[in-house]
């Protein structure tokens, strides 16, 4: 592999060839600025910075999305990584141009991008997204913003500065079924009551220690060049310090986010145990397990919230609980968790909103047969509350509305649901649990801990 900052597409013959040919068009920089080709045409060209899993995901789900062009792609695992999507995305007559660097990418591109979707580590999110938005494009920017707070800081000022539009990839806040919930279920229709109490969580089954054969590493001078001390790390980055912030950040920031979303206030507090209790500290410096206690401050009162991150074993994946005095909304990602339940003794009739189709009746249960038993509950126990069904289905891939928001919000058919400037306050939240962990203490945030 060369050492060079970019591709050449026309000296790299074999690799493009594999690749799919170039057009002739390809060759031929716009003059024009971006947003004005985008007005124009409605087709809006964009970059991939980190073609890994996560920039596999992005763009399985922006390929369902029409008039989106992906031109270049950049990544610096340039015999794996870069090859697939690069051949990926042209058999889908997607011509694109592959770099291993970059800010080579944006020297030979800016003029013929509209956007670009950064899905590297973390630890480069910042630099990326915010020397993307100075060369005049709109950034779909993967959570978390960074690994620390002063970098997001800079994000946002950055978008702020140049007037492009930076989205964060928390992209239940673009679910059309979350959507349904806060704004019909919890904000109009009041179905919760007050809110009370919050539990979540994300359990992950035990995944073994990622390896790669040598033939397809990384030279060590260009892992070095990018802040990586081995091929493993690299392939491992989420559980090193600086580099990423384990599991609490890679999965509980996405939940976490909701709490925020549905109460509308930041949370006051946090406490949290944690450890490296199962895996080798030499390779998972963050923690594998997180138990987690915020505290919220309402118009009603504290609202406490639970929440634990398990990644050695996956019983009852990933979901949302919003307790409140006269119901319960059970919510998750996962199509197939989310209901409400109706607290018989407190709540009044929900018949008016099943009626509106605000949500959908429990079904029947049947009836005894003639002289059976009637089933009597030990003192103890309650009988089950009736379940009700949110009636929004989600057809699409998971990350495909959120990113429809982003590219609505260029042609100006939208508002961004989630802008660095909340992206960041769920930030301040969530890496401030690493913080607790490690001091063993309560920490208290200050209201101006999250305003950039």
């Amino acid at each position: 592999m060369t050492e060079n900052n970019s591709i050449n597409p026309m000296d790299r013959r074999g690799f493009m060839a594999t690749a799919g040919s170039l057009g002739a068009g390809l060759l031929i920089s716009s003059s024009r600025p971006a947003a004005a080709r985008s007005r124009i045409t409605n087709e809006i060209q964009v970059g991939l910075i980190g073609a890994g899993a996560q920039g596999q995901v992005l763009v399985d789900a922006a390929l369902q999305i029409p008039n989106v062009r992906f031109v270049a792609v950049c990544d610096i695992w340039e015999e794996y990584n870069l090859k697939r999507m690069t051949r990926s995305l042209a058999k889908f007559k997607h011509e694109n141009r592959p770099y291993n660097d970059y800010k080579a990418m944006l020297a030979a591109e800016k003029d013929r991008l509209d956007a670009v979707i950064v899905a590297t580590p973390d630890f480069w999110h910042a630099e990326h997204a915010i020397e993307c938005m100075k060369a005049g494009l709109h950034v779909y920017c993967e959570k978390e913003m960074s690994t620390n707070l002063e970098d997001a800081r800079k994000m946002v000022r950055t978008s702020r500065e140049t007037g492009k539009f930076l989205q964060i990839g928390h992209q239940r806040r673009s679910n059309p079924r979350y959507i349904h919930a806060y704004q019909k279920l919890i904000q109009e229709a009041r179905l919760l009551g007050n809110i009370t109490n919050i539990a979540g969580q994300w359990n992950r089954a035990k995944k073994d220690f990622l390896t790669m054969p040598e033939k397809y590493h990384i030279p060590q001078a260009t892992l070095e060049k990018y802040g990586f001390r081995s091929m493993e790390q690299f392939l491992n980055w989420r559980w090193y310090k600086g580099l990423g912030g384990g599991a609490i950040v890679d999965l509980g920031s996405h939940q976490i986010d909701i709490f925020t979303w549905f109460l509308g206030t930041p949370p006051r507090s946090v406490i949290a145990s944690g450890g490296t209790d199962y895996y080798s500290k030499a390779t998972h410096e963050w923690y594998d397990t997180v138990l987690t206690v915020y505290e919220y401050q309402t118009r009603r009162g504290t609202v406490r919230a639970f929440y634990q991150t398990l990644t050695t074993n996956g019983f009852g994946g990933y979901f949302e609980v919003f307790m409140g005095d006269e119901g319960t909304l059970e919510i998750s990602e996962s199509a197939g968790k989310g209901a409400l339940y109706r607290d018989v003794g407190n709540a009044p009739d929900w018949a008016q909103w099943v009626k509106r189709g605000y949500i959908l009746a429990p079904k029947e249960e049947p009836k005894p047969a003639a002289g059976a038993p009637a089933v009597t509950l030990d003192v103890r126990e309650t009988a089950p509350p009736p379940s009700y069904s949110i009636p929004v289905p989600m057809k699409k891939k998971y990350h495909q509305p959120h990113l429809e928001n982003f590219f609505d919000s260029i042609r100006g058919k939208a508002k961004l649901n989630c802008p660095g400037e909340i992206g960041f306050e769920t930030a301040v939240a969530v890496l401030k649990v690493n913080e607790a962990v490690d001091k063993a203490i309560k920490l208290e945030f200050s209201p101006g801990e999250f305003e950039v």
